[in-house]
């Protein structure tokens, strides 16, 4: 039995102990269809369960959610489970004997849905995806390790798949594997405790591309790091690639040893922050593009601004809120457009003020303070005047609009009643004046300390 063998039949032991305990059958119905079933294939999706009669797959596949929940809650992600008669599984297993008859068969885990065409590039992330491109496009050749870090949902996997999918497609003999570091422990203990860590080793090795997720989570397990280290350095000599994700740069990850720390060091480590407000954009439309019924034009640039300007994390948030725009609008929208008003309506709860953020600056602020400090009412700056005190001081308000709470340049241009070029026209006249005036730069440098 191979280590991913006795993986396999631990986890599904767990889940089998849980339906036991949960009393979800009867015991002499348990016995009949539940008791002889295995788990025999499983993927960050799906897992596949063999039965020994067909009757008993065609009974079981009627209850698959029971087993479907369990084993979601065990392995912490969303997993469908689908019963099979083990005659496929033989068959299946006689196919893959005779393609390698010597190896262990290794599922590599990348999802398909994640490539490099679908990732947005932005300033937050353009040099993790060059360098993420030149490892998928000559694999051992350039940066081996490669490390990329940053906080959680901002494309760290995303990259990791679309390396696994270019060479997938480019150099289908390599032999890939996606792990997340988690999932690495778990197999370690269980070779360790069935007394296959040298198989499980001689599966590794084998490997041309390794993605380990999360390194981090290797912190304290001294046993694990010591395996690692020596998977690692076989891969590494052998001019084989290795790609890393973790929520730090090397030098910050504590409790890992310090000769993988030197390791993960020696090659390149870039990072992935937050999204610019034009790279949410861009993703929000990609996103909208990809769902299955193309809702590409579902919502106006206006309401997908408002997204983007009012979420500011990571990009699962941007999505969530998305997944929710898209709900309302199915069931509330009546098969039209997607305007802004809908849009604030349909993300009340999740957006509680808009245009104001964390600091409780918002467009009204911003004017009253620019306001105070030149003198001037807020009516005098939403007015129509063009004396050069009062342009000036709206120019400024418009600035900082954008600056500080992102709004779309049509949004600001109706918060000041003006055409939004009006608005653009402005921004770059102050950006070229903080460039090349001292007092102008002292005097935003002023208001955003009252701002702040």
């Amino acid at each position: 039995m191979t280590s991913l063998e006795s993986y396999y039949n631990d986890i599904w032991n767990q889940v089998k102990q849980q339906i036991i305990e949960k009393q979800k059958y009867e015991p002499f119905v348990y016995q009949t269809y539940v008791e002889q079933t295995k788990l025999i294939d499983l993927n960050d999706t799906k897992a596949i369960i063999s039965t020994q009669r067909i009757m008993d797959a065609l009974v079981l596949q009627e209850d698959k959610e029971i087993f479907s929940e369990i084993l979601s809650n065990i392995l912490k992600r969303d997993i469908q489970c689908q019963f099979v008669h083990e005659s496929e599984y033989v068959k299946k297993q006689e196919a893959i004997s005779q393609m390698v008859q010597t190896e262990p068969v290794i599922h590599d885990n990348v999802l398909p849905d994640f490539t490099f065409e679908n990732f947005v590039i932005g300033d937050s992330n353009k040099e993790a995806h060059a360098a993420a491109l030149a490892c998928a496009y000559k694999p051992g050749k350039f940066y081996n390790p490669l490390f990329i870090y940053g906080d959680s949902g901002l494309g760290k996997t995303h990259l990791m798949y679309a390396i696994g999918n270019y060479i997938k497609n480019n150099y289908p003999e390599k032999k890939i594997l996606y792990i997340p570091a988690s999932e690495f422990i778990d197999r370690f203990y269980i070779a360790t405790k069935n007394k296959n860590i040298n198989e499980f080793k001689a599966e590794m090795n084998m490997l041309d591309v390794l993605l380990v997720d999360d390194i981090q989570i290797l912190a304290g397990k001294d046993k694990t790091n010591e395996l690692f280290f020596q998977i690692y350095n076989s891969l590494v000599n052998n001019r084989k690639q290795i790609i890393l994700t973790s929520d730090k740069p090397p030098l910050e990850l504590n409790d890992i040893e310090e000769r993988l720390i030197s390791r993960f060091s020696s090659g390149l480590s870039v990072t992935i922050n937050s999204p610019e407000f034009e790279t949410r954009l861009q993703i929000l439309k990609m996103k909208l593009s990809s769902k299955k019924n193309d809702f590409s034009t579902l919502c106006d640039e206006e309401s997908l601004s408002y997204i983007a300007t009012n979420c500011t994390g990571d990009i699962r948030a941007l999505e969530g809120m998305l997944n929710r725009l898209v709900y309302y609008s199915i069931n509330f929208g009546n098969g039209q457009t997607v305007n802004l008003d809908f849009t604030i309506e349909a993300l009340k709860d999740v957006i509680a003020n808009p245009n104001v953020n964390k600091n409780n600056v918002s467009p009204s602020f911003i004017i009253n303070t620019v306001a105070n400090y030149y003198g001037l009412t807020k009516q005098q700056i939403l007015s129509k005047s063009r004396m050069k005190a009062i342009t000036t001081a709206r120019h400024i308000s418009m600035y900082l609009c954008r600056k500080h709470l992102d709004m779309p340049f049509k949004k600001i241009g109706s918060t000041f009643k003006c055409d939004h070029t009006t608005v653009i026209s402005a921004c770059e006249k102050i950006e070229k004046l903080l460039k090349d005036d001292t007092q102008y730069k002292i005097a935003v440098g002023e208001i955003e300390n009252k701002l702040n």
